[in-house]
């Protein structure tokens, strides 16, 4: 049996989704900070958290647990006990894209959480991976 090699290549890539051959320049969302006494408020943070495709209830787990302090979410915005810079708080942003946002094999945000039994994973839209998360406790 003999195969083609440009019919074989031609046939794998029209298999793969749309997103692989996109090269879209991936934005990092900004907090919009505000410090009200010895709170820090959070006003589109679920805004970040929905172009993160995550809930904000994850991110504000991690963002509590990072901080060592407690914090809620009310409306659109995140109240954090204490007091918190911009820049902080967009380096905890960036950690959190890098630990549950991006695939660990492509390199692209186009991802979901998923658990399966005790354990979550980061499985990639685009190419399929599925890599382990890691937990939030």
């Amino acid at each position: 049996m003999s195969y083609d090699y440009e019919a074989l290549l031609q046939r794998g890539f029209s298999k793969m989704p749309e997103k692989v051959f996109k090269s879209s320049k991936y934005e990092t969302p900004k907090a919009e900070v505000a410090a009200i006494g010895s709170k820090t408020l959070i006003n589109n943070f679920k805004e970040i958290a929905s172009r993160l495709n995550r809930t904000p209830n994850h991110l504000l787990k991690f963002m509590v647990r990072e901080l060592a302090t407690s914090g809620i979410v009310e409306d659109s915005r995140a109240s954090l006990n204490g007091k918190f810079s911009k820049e902080v708080i967009d380096e905890l942003i960036i950690k959190y894209i890098k630990d549950y946002v991006l695939c660990n094999s492509c390199n692209k945000p186009d991802t979901k959480l998923a658990k399966e039994g005790r354990l979550t994973f980061i499985v990639c839209e685009v190419c399929g991976a599925k890599n382990p998360a890691k937990t939030l406790t």
